[in-house]
């Protein structure tokens, strides 16, 4: 799908060809991309860096990374790369080059998430921070006015309360930090929208929503429980009475666990045909995972969105600086 692609029902440009263009406005971002030894990983890295979104640094076996490239006519002339045996070591090595400062983002390549998130995590020379890692998908579904960020669908399985409060502090910073607005509607999503002791997740949804009156959680403006249809739409949440700023026109969902996030996401892939960008959070540097059924412009929606990000955190650092 190229980027001049447009809404087939309102015939404008999709929201991340508009995310794509708001890349134009910052330099590109030094990239690390761990092993990218097949053809749509690597022709993902490509298509990003021809459009001044990243500048690579390809990490991984030297030799199958060039046949990759040979093999599918990919031109990698100019390119660094920095030799790895295999997977694992390239994940281990993308690592070390971030601690080395030669790179504000991590992309996946064609290796297994649990290999990279364990380089990542590792409590010894990982790249954790004090906030947890968490997935983010920014998701961009014809049907659906606003841009919606779905989380973590990819990342924990059953987050407890304070790993919720993380997730969502996660994504609200990336939705400020990468230009998609201010304060954020959060809907926490559970089965019904009323709080009851039969449903846990109503019960978290309700703390997640005082911690946030508190000052716990900072930057957006929380609802919860809702259930799916009152948190996207207006027409659910009048009928059953619920009047707040989030509900019928949520921008951030967050799932109760990685099971239901898992499905709503796909959900909206398949059924709604969404395109869905995938950003890791919490780390020391944004890191941009792909699935291997991403469409060549959810893939640089993907590093559009961690580069914004990251260029937004390197601004704030050097005016903390100062």
């Amino acid at each position: 799908m190229s980027n001049a692609s447009t809404n087939a029902q309102t015939g404008s440009p999709s929201k991340y060809d508009t995310l794509i263009a708001a890349t134009n406005s910052i330099d590109p971002v030094q990239t690390i991309v761990v092993h990218p030894c097949d053809e749509t990983s690597l022709r993902g890295v490509l298509d990003s860096a021809g459009a001044g979104i990243i500048r690579p640094i390809l990490v991984g076996p030297e030799g199958k990374i060039r046949n990759t490239a040979d093999t599918h006519g990919l031109d990698i002339a100019g390119i660094e790369i920095v030799d790895a045996l295999h997977s694992e070591a390239a994940a281990a090595k993308a690592v070390e080059l971030i601690h080395a400062a030669r790179g504000e983002l991590l992309m996946k390549g064609s290796l297994h998430t649990d290999e990279l998130m364990r380089s990542i995590t590792a409590k010894a020379g990982g790249l954790r921070t004090d906030r947890r890692v968490s997935h983010v998908f920014v998701m961009d579904v014809p049907a659906y006015a606003e841009t919606i960020f779905v989380t973590d669908a990819a990342i924990n399985i059953f987050p407890d309360l304070d790993g919720k409060r993380d997730i969502i502090q996660n994504a609200i910073d990336l939705f400020v930090q990468a230009g998609f607005g201010t304060a954020p509607r959060v809907a926490i999503l559970s089965a019904v929208e009323t709080v009851t002791a039969k449903i846990p997740s109503t019960i978290e949804a309700a703390a997640l929503c005082k911690m946030a009156d508190r000052g716990q959680i900072t930057g957006g403006v929380l609802d919860g429980p809702l259930a799916f249809d009152n948190a996207i739409d207006p027409d659910a949440a009048r009928i059953k009475g619920i009047e707040s700023e989030v509900a019928g026109r949520a921008q951030i969902l967050v799932v109760p666990n990685l099971e239901a996030g898992n499905m709503l996401a796909k959900n909206l892939a398949y059924f709604a045909k969404a395109d869905s960008a995938g950003v890791v959070l919490g780390a020391k540097v944004p890191v941009v995972l792909t699935s291997r059924a991403d469409s060549p412009r959810a893939r640089m929606a993907s590093c559009a969105v961690a580069a914004l990000h990251a260029d937004a955190c390197r601004r704030r650092a050097r005016a903390a600086a100062v």
